[in-house]
Formats: structure tokens, C-alpha cells, sequence
């Protein structure tokens, strides 16, 4: 596999990994796979070390091998959509994304795999971004790092919304949430606001309202970690079976989050692509019976 960028102006002075990883969208498993089993090349000079400053108009090709030592895994997936470049999956709870030192195998990468091995498919796996554990819904995966990088720059190509069920009912029936987000101290899986965190906003809408709890729609502008579950635990509405926020778990046993929809323009074909996946039963139950 090989891509290639241009340095643009407002990225010169910057060293080579801070622009491979930020400007051109390469996952951190990614820059290390080039790092130790690739190459990147600097205006036709292969190098190594990271450090290395580029500079406007600058090339950087990066070149690596889509060969994978990911275990496949014989599991059922709901593909939606799938075409030479990307697949649309809607994800069940209980499943990872990434395999872990772990859980090696029943991941959705390990899934994938074994949907790609049952059908002689040679291609990548790609996520352009993640979603928790227990978050179900639709995911958007590409078969090649060009494709993953196409999707994922400058972070707003794909537009996000969730479904979620959170304590409480609201005064403001929309609204934005701009509050920074960084690791909690001492926690290695926990997040929280903090003034020294990354950006982060989500807009929700209210969708219907029970006496203790409130369904929303909410949208994703950056795609912190847990950015929906932080956010609506500090505004005081944790997301129902989230015990990791403070959520309530006597009813429901996941947190109550669904990537609903996702529209983007196709990068290969410019077509405008929408898809939507309705509320899984666990959480309309739920709702319905509060």
C-alpha cells in the first residue's frame, strides 16, 4: 500500500510523525506498522527518524503492507452496505472493536477477517473511527489506508448521530456541549472535562421525554473518547446503564447508546452516502416501559 501528501502551509515546521498522524489521519497502529515494517520517504530520501521537521510543499509517501496477523474469527456480521472500497456494519453490543493483548479473537476487526477469508477477499480493515463496547450501531470501515485517510482528515467528512437514553429531563430541549476533554487522573479507562483537554462538542436535540428519563439525538463534531458519556455526566444526565458515569444499571445492563446515522461523500464516486439503523430492541423496551 502506498499514500502520498503535499505539506500545506499551515502544517510546516512540524515533525514528520506529528504531520503523518494529524494532518494525514494515520491511526498510531498504523504509523508503527510503517515505522518497523514500511518505509516513509521525504521528497525521495527514505528516513528514520520521526523527528525529522518537514516543510511546505514538502512530499511524504509512506509505503506498507496490507498483510495482517489478525486471527479470523466465524462471526455473524450486519453488513449494510459494502462496495470495493468501504463496508457499512451495524455492530452488536459486546463486541470491541481493535483486538487487545486481551481479547485477541471476537473483536470486529477478528470478524471482519473471517468474513474477508470465507469470501477470498484480500483487502484491509480500516475503522474510520470507534465505538465502545456495548455502543451499538453503524460503523463505517475502509479497505484500504488511502480510502481510511480520504474519510477520516481534517475530521469532518463523516457526519454522527446517536440515539441515547440518559437520566433526567432537560430545560434547554437542544443545545451544544463545548467542554474540553482529557484522561481522569489515576484512571487508565476513564475520561473527564478538564480546562487542559482536548476540544470536544456535541449538539443534542430532546426526541421524547419519560419522567426520568429523556430520549435524545445527538451529533458528533470531534470524536473524543467516551465524548458522548462525558459530556452528558457532567451536565448531571448520565446515560442510562452506564456505570462507568454514573449511570443507572437496575433496567439496563449497557450503556444506552446507538450510532444512528452517518452520511459522507464517497471519496472514489462523490456520491452522497446516507444510512440509518433504527434503535435496538433493548433500548426501545427500556424506553417504552419507563
Amino acid at each position: 500500500m502506498k499514500a502520498e501528501w503535499k505539506v500545506p502551509e499551515k502544517w510546516d515546521g512540524c515533525s514528520i510523525k506529528k504531520f503523518i498522524k494529524g494532518y494525514c489521519g494515520l491511526s498510531t497502529n498504523l504509523w508503527k506498522k510503517i515505522k518497523w515494517n514500511g518505509s516513509v520517504i521525504l521528497n525521495g530520501v527514505q528516513i528514520y527518524n520521526a523527528n525529522i521537521v518537514v516543510h511546505v510543499n514538502d512530499k511524504v509517501v509512506c509505503e506498507w503492507s496490507e498483510e495482517t496477523d489478525i486471527i479470523p474469527s466465524c462471526i455473524p456480521l450486519k453488513i449494510i452496505y459494502e462496495d470495493n472500497t468501504l463496508l457499512i456494519i451495524d455492530k452488536d453490543a459486546d463486541m470491541i472493536i481493535h483486538p487487545t493483548s486481551k481479547t485477541e479473537t471476537n473483536t470486529l476487526v477478528n470478524a471482519i477477517s473471517g468474513y474477508y477469508k470465507k469470501n477470498n477477499q484480500m483487502s484491509g480493515i480500516h475503522p474510520i473511527y470507534r465505538l465502545d463496547r456495548n455502543t451499538t450501531g453503524l460503523i463505517v470501515v475502509a479497505k484500504s489506508a488511502k480510502l481510511q485517510y480520504e474519510l477520516s482528515k481534517e475530521h469532518g467528512t463523516i457526519k454522527r448521530e446517536y440515539l441515547a437514553v440518559v437520566e433526567g429531563r432537560f430545560k434547554n430541549k437542544e443545545g451544544s456541549i463545548i467542554y474540553p476533554i482529557g484522561r481522569k487522573e489515576g484512571s487508565i479507562i476513564e475520561w473527564k472535562v478538564r480546562d487542559d483537554g482536548k476540544e470536544a462538542r456535541t449538539d443534542y436535540k430532546v426526541i421524547e421525554e419519560k419522567p426520568s428519563c429523556t430520549l435524545l439525538k445527538l451529533r458528533l463534531y470531534t470524536g473524543r473518547t467516551h465524548q458522548i458519556r462525558v459530556h452528558m455526566s457532567f451536565l448531571g444526565h448520565p446515560l442510562v446503564g452506564d456505570d462507568l458515569y454514573g449511570g443507572n444499571c437496575s433496567k439496563l445492563k449497557r450503556q444506552a447508546l446507538h450510532s444512528h446515522h452517518i452520511s459522507f461523500i464517497h471519496p472514489d464516486t462523490g456520491e452522497c452516502m446516507e444510512f440509518k439503523s433504527p434503535m435496538p430492541y433493548d433500548m426501545y423496551e427500556f424506553f417504552e416501559n419507563e
